[in-house]
């Protein structure tokens, strides 16, 4: 399996309330409803942001509004995912509608477990 994490980051003018509701109820439900993207992905989650901070704000980095997951079967299903043309024609214009894609971070991992209860 591989996993692709990344950090999003709100486009310049959209509140974080507005963030979230089109990330929850416009991007999800437009990528759910998309058979042959969600053919190649396993796993897609969602991470809101809960507004508590860290304790002596550990990283000192710049804010973040999101991290999504999306695992696959393998980097070629996630290549051929983010390849397929509504993912181009629809998903993709709509990430460029809310997020600022020059702040966004994505990195692809191999995820290992070293606590599951």
């Amino acid at each position: 399996m591989v996993k692709m994490v990344a950090t999003l980051v709100r486009k310049q003018g959209l509140s974080p309330e507005q963030f979230r509701k089109h990330w929850k109820e416009v991007h999800g439900p437009l990528v759910l409803s998309l058979p042959d993207m969600t053919r190649h992905i396993r796993r897609y989650v969602q991470n809101i942001p809960t507004g508590m901070d860290m304790p002596a704000d550990a990283t000192g980095g710049a804010p973040i509004d999101g991290v999504a997951e999306m695992v696959f079967e393998s980097f070629e299903a996630m290549q051929q995912c983010f390849a397929e043309p509504s993912y181009l024609a629809r998903v993709r214009p709509d990430e460029e509608a809310f997020l600022d894609l020059a702040k966004c971070q994505v990195v692809v991992v191999e995820e290992r477990v070293l606590i599951e209860e």
